[in-house]
């Protein structure tokens, strides 16, 4: 028997505006609100993401954050 979807939790999060633009994006191209897209997201973490590129890509935001948080 399928496991009923139901979104159980609300949550304030504060995104960049290019963030929020590709969540929109990825969430019209698969036919989901923006609370489906993430849930399925964080749901699948591990298989949608490659580790490497995560870390690297990780690592260059981190290192950007100071400047864009002015």
């Amino acid at each position: 028997m399928p496991k009923r979807f139901r979104l159980t939790r609300r949550f304030p999060a504060a995104m960049t505006e290019d963030g929020y633009r590709r969540l929109r994006q990825f969430a019209q191209e698969a036919g989901l609100d923006e609370g489906e897209a993430l849930s399925f997201i964080f749901e699948n973490f591990s298989s949608v993401m490659h580790h490497e590129n995560l870390t690297a890509r990780l690592r260059l935001f981190n290192s950007d954050l100071d400047a864009r948080k002015r």
